[in-house]
């Protein structure tokens, strides 16, 4: 009687993730499938952890303003110019962003904000000047939090 429970058990769990699949493709809201209306072909082979990927920036993309639609479209576009090289090596930075802790990945934020509120020319010299650091100098730039060293 115990094997009988146990292999009904196996069967329900292995039939409720096989048929109950959250985001199976008629499973999606008719503003999903508007939004990822080219990937409907395909969407049976994607892997679940991608289809949810897919359905979260449907939802971002949803909850956008036109101005942030255009800005991000924009963004996209120079992601799409880039190198393969370049796209492999942002992509690395990402990843290592990505496991750093909380309060670094803040402070990091925070800097990029500062910068973007830059004039286009105080950005360019700056960029400039990391640029043209050695990577021992790029270090003690990072460990004094940005901040120029006095010279005395």
């Amino acid at each position: 009687m115990r094997k009988i429970g146990f292999a009904l058990l196996l069967l329900a769990s292995f039939a409720g993730s096989a048929w109950a699949d959250p985001a199976a493709w008629k499973d999606l809201s008719d503003s999903e499938r508007q939004l990822l209306q080219r990937f409907e072909g395909r969407w049976d082979q994607f892997t679940t952890e991608q289809r949810t990927r897919l359905r979260e920036g449907a939802a971002r993309w949803a909850g956008m303003s036109t101005q942030e639609r255009q800005q991000a479209r924009q963004e996209f576009g120079r992601w799409q110019r880039l190198k393969p090289e370049q796209r492999q090596k942002l992509r690395e930075a990402y990843d290592r962003f990505k496991k750093l802790p909380p309060e670094e990945r803040k402070k990091i934020r925070e800097a990029r904000e500062r910068f973007k509120q830059l004039p286009p020319e105080r950005q360019r010299r700056l960029r400039d000047r990391w640029h043209n650091m050695t990577p021992e100098q790029r270090q003690r730039f990072k460990q004094r939090g940005g901040k120029r060293q006095k010279r005395g």
